[in-house]
């Protein structure tokens, strides 16, 4: 073999074995290569029908997810009908059971009425057969259930403590009277803590001088508190008082035989006296001279319309240890005092916290800067029936911390003195502006910040307007405002009474007396007024609709309506059968009205005290039986121009009203002067008069409607005038 043979071997050989080993790699490569892209093919396969399945899953989630949502709501709208169903049949049958108790319980008032009204019949029958009897049988136990008469109670059996509270409620007279039922009631007026007070005032044209001259000297370790208002007494029953050494109060006020000699012997004998009210009486210099000898530690002291003593009795009031304790003040019409006057009381009385001067025509702005120089405590100022004080006196007045304020028919006071108010009075509680016609909205502006006000009485304001109101309404001082007058301010409408409603969660008392504005919808907004008690929508042009909007109200005590020709009996009895604490009503004026509105407080107004039917001339008889049989707590009664009414009434009244303290009598034509002295005898203040009632009444004597139109026209400012209120708020009414 030679070389190149060799080599030619070898390069095949090694040829061939790179060729075999290239093939087989090549066939292993691309064999790896078919794999891997089967692989990768799988996969994208895969990865393709992943997200194909993705996607068409993502579709059918969202359809259930909408299907689902769907049905959600579905049961919700479904659960919702079935609540609202179940709320309805709930809703249905609850209104138709307080239908029901409401019905069963008008039924059973109205039961109940017929039955007491049955038996106060029958209590009369049985009265009047007894009288028409000389011996009276004993009555039989049927007798005495059917009269509705209740078992006998021995109430000296009860605590002293217990007794006390129960005669605490009687009047002298009523003691006397149960002094001498028997020896137990006798033992039982005996209790000396029942004559700590004697009022003589009540029984001053029964009670004969010698018994109170006897009571005085019985009691007089015990009587603290002695009043003889009023009371026609000689000089020495007077002087009897002088036995009473513990005495503190002493009213003698309108006494006509009180006299300066009968003041001495008082001054002499009761030196701790602490209230003296010696208004309307004929004391002079005299007395003002034993004031501050004898009285060391006077608080209280009243010298209203005492005429006869001068400016130099109030020098007097220097004199001794004087009467520096002295903390109230009245000097009402003491028309004689003068400036140099007012400087004498400013020495002597410079405690003096509590100043009234009403009725004082000659009262200027000097005489109060005197005053206020050395007075400077003073808390609270009344100046009624003072016209020539002015804005000048408000500027003085800067340096008292006041309180309480009132001025009445003052034309001369004008906004300024309101800006004084804003600044120098933070505290003021009481404003009291009546009838002053120089008051503007601005004024309202002004006492909005007042944070501690609680009374305010801007009757008879006429340039007031809803401005003013809302401007006011909008400060702090709405929060705590208590009492609000806005009588015969005719400018104010229901945009004032819904702001009133918003922003005076505390009122109690409002007053809308004439307010021409005020509507239905006004009325819907004083029933969000859920602290009201009292309201007087007197002269204003409300409807039946208004007293079925203000019946919803339930909590009212006090209504006047007096003067609404719109109102009928239908609006009362609505109103009464939703207001069964209605204490006090006034539907005067209201002529159109009928016996039913008095059935329907009969019914459901039981609790009534005071309430007056004048000028309704369709009133009868029948009417008021029914208000005697069941309205025993009635306290003042005015009937006045009721041309039906006769004599019977007043024998019903002082049998089922015994509670009776004033009754008015103006202008009924069929009662006689005889029944009326009677009457008299039996309640406290009364008025009386037989004649033909006048033509703003709108009827004659006989109740029918006069037919001159003219006539009643002419005359609707005396109607406004004459049933017009007093500008007084409640709280000073109580005062």
């Amino acid at each position: 073999m030679t070389p190149e043979l060799m080599i030619k071997a070898c390069s095949f050989y090694t040829g061939h074995l790179v060729k075999t080993h290239f093939g087989t790699w090549r066939d292993i490569t691309h064999a790896n290569q078919n794999v891997v892209l089967a692989d990768k093919m799988n996969r994208a396969v895969t990865r393709y029908n992943f997200r194909l399945q993705k996607s068409v899953f993502h579709h059918w989630h969202s359809y259930i997810e909408d299907q689902k949502e769907k049905l959600k709501n579905m049961v919700l709208r479904i659960q919702r009908i079935i609540y609202c169903h179940k709320l309805t049949i709930i809703l249905t049958k609850w209104r138709n059971r307080a239908r029901y108790k409401n019905k069963k319980k008008e039924d059973e008032l109205i039961s109940k009425h017929e039955l007491q009204l049955k038996k106060w019949r029958n209590r009369l029958l049985l009265k009047g057969a007894s009288a028409g009897k000389s011996n009276l049988p004993e009555q039989s136990s049927s007798e005495v259930c059917l009269v509705g008469e209740t078992p006998e109670c021995d109430i000296s059996q009860l605590p002293e403590r217990a007794i006390l509270q129960i005669f605490f409620y009687l009047s002298l007279k009523d003691v006397i009277i149960c002094g001498q039922v028997n020896r137990a009631w006798m033992l039982m007026t005996q209790l000396s803590s029942l004559w700590n007070a004697i009022d003589f005032s009540t029984v001053k044209h029964v009670i004969p001088d010698k018994y109170i001259v006897s009571t005085l000297q019985r009691w007089r370790l015990n009587v603290l508190r002695l009043n003889f208002r009023g009371c026609l007494l000689r000089p020495r029953t007077f002087r009897s008082a002088s036995h009473c050494r513990n005495l503190q109060e002493l009213n003698v006020s309108d006494c006509p035989t009180f006299t300066d000699e009968s003041m001495r012997h008082i001054s002499e004998g009761c030196p701790g006296v602490l209230y003296l009210n010696l208004s309307n009486t004929t004391i002079t210099n005299r007395t003002m001279r034993l004031l501050p000898r004898h009285f060391h530690n006077l608080q209280n002291l009243s010298l209203a319309y005492c005429r006869r003593f001068t400016d130099k009795g109030l020098q007097y009031l220097n004199l001794g240890n004087g009467c520096h304790k002295l903390i109230y003040l009245d000097l009402s019409g003491c028309t004689q005092i003068s400036v140099q006057g007012f400087r004498y009381i400013a020495n002597s009385c410079t405690g003096i916290l509590h100043l009234t001067i009403n009725d004082m025509p000659t009262l200027t702005d000097n005489c109060i800067k005197a005053l206020v120089e050395k007075c400077s405590h003073i808390t609270s100022m009344v100046f009624t029936g003072a016209p020539h004080i002015s804005d000048c006196t408000f500027k003085a007045l800067s340096t008292c911390k006041l309180r309480k304020i009132r001025f009445e028919g003052n034309k001369r006071i004008t906004d300024a003195s309101f800006k004084f108010i804003d600044k120098n009075y933070p505290n003021l509680s009481h404003i009291y502006m009546a009838d002053c016609k120089g008051i503007t909205d601005s004024s309202l502006r002004s006492l909005s910040p007042l944070k501690q006000l609680t009374v305010l009485n801007l009757a008879n304001c006429v340039r007031i307007g809803d401005v003013g109101l809302r401007q006011f309404l909008d400060g702090p001082a709405s929060v705590r405002i208590r009492e609000l007058n806005l009588s015969n301010c005719v400018q104010l409408s229901d945009v004032s009474v819904m702001k009133l409603s918003e922003r005076c969660p505390n009122l109690n008392y409002l007053s809308l007396r004439n307010c021409e504005h005020l509507t239905a919808q006004g009325i819907a907004y004083i029933v969000n007024i859920f602290s009201l008690v009292s309201i007087d929508l007197s002269g204003t042009d409300i409807s039946n609709e208004a007293l079925n909007v203000l019946s919803r109200h339930k909590n009212l005590k006090e209504l006047s309506v007096s003067a609404c020709y719109r109102i009928t009996d239908d609006g009362i009895q609505a109103f009464c059968k939703s207001s069964l604490m209605l204490e006090r009503l006034d539907v005067s004026y209201c002529s159109q009205l009928s016996d039913m509105i008095i059935k329907a407080l009969a019914i459901y107004c039981i609790n009534l005290t005071s309430l007056s039917i004048a000028g309704c001339p369709k009133i009868t008889d029948s009417a008021m039986e029914i208000l005697s049989a069941k309205c025993h707590y009635l306290h003042i009664l005015d009937i006045s121009g009721c041309v039906l009414l006769t004599d019977q009434i007043l024998e019903d009244l002082q049998i089922g009203c015994k509670q009776l303290r004033i009754l008015k009598m103006q202008y009924c034509t069929n009662i006689s002067k005889n029944a009326a002295e009677r009457m008299s005898s039996k309640v406290q203040q009364q008025e009386y008069n037989s004649n033909d009632p006048p033509h703003w009444f709108g009827y004659d004597r006989a109740g029918n409607p006069l037919t001159q139109p003219d006539n009643i026209t002419s005359s609707k400012g005396s109607l406004e005038l004459t049933v017009e209120k007093s500008t007084y708020s409640s709280e000073e009414e109580v005062a």
